[in-house]
This record gives structure tokens, sequence and C-alpha cells, in this order.
């Protein structure tokens, strides 16, 4: 029977989102619980666990990749969708970054369908119940 290892803070490599709900996610054989950034480098544990948390100092491992990097950056804002604060918004389109909000589940399965098309793209995922 084959062990899950478990997720500790950043894995390097572009992986697919296996799993989510339960309060975490599942993805490079390993599980996480609570929310995730998924970036061209690597998933990073991320702090915030409502979309209302999501901030310009959350983004920072966004913002800190060379430019063309990351096309669109999609946002699983949990159970609903909400919109991207206007601050936000504009922080991204100067970075060259396009962002679609939807709920988590729809951002994972179009993430992965993403990834599969090798398009520059990444997500912040929140975690739900």
């Amino acid at each position: 029977m084959a062990v899950e290892r478990r997720y500790e803070g950043f894995l390097p490599g572009r992986h697919a989102i296996e799993a989510f709900g339960a309060g975490g996610f599942r993805f490079g054989g390993m599980s996480h619980r609570g929310s995730i950034l998924v970036l061209p480098e690597g998933i990073h544990a991320f702090a915030p666990k409502a979309f209302a948390e999501i901030d310009e100092a959350s983004l920072a491992p966004l913002f800190a990749l060379p430019p063309g990097a990351v096309e669109l950056l999609l946002f699983g804002c949990g159970k609903s969708l909400q919109p991207v604060p206007a601050a936000l918004r504009q922080k991204l389109r100067e970075s060259g970054v396009r962002c679609d909000p939807m709920d988590t589940g729809a951002a994972c399965q179009t993430y992965n369908i993403l990834l599969g098309e090798r398009r520059l793209v990444a997500a912040a995922l929140i975690a739900t119940g």
C-alpha cells in the first residue's frame, strides 16, 4: 500500500491539482491542508484562509517572478465567485497578468486544463471545507 506524502510548504515543479475539498488539496502525490498558491516554479502554502485576505503581500511570490512568467492568475475564491478588488486587479494588470475569479472547484479544473495546454497560468486557491 502506497503511503501519501505530506506537503510541507513548497513543492517545486508544475503539478496538476489531483483533488480538492475537506479543507485542502492533493497534488504531486502529496496532500496539504489549507490554501495554496500554484506558480510555474512550484506550489506554495498560502496563508489566506478567505478570498478577502488575498492582497499584494500574499501574492509576493507571484510578483517576484520575471515578467511574462505568468499571463493568467486564476482565483479560487472558495465556495462562490467574488470580485477581485480594483487595486489588486490594477497591480496584476501592471505586472502583465490577467486574472479570473471563480469558485475553487472551477479554478482547480480550469488550472488543470490550462496546465495541460502548457499555458502560462497560476492559481491562488482558497481551501474549502
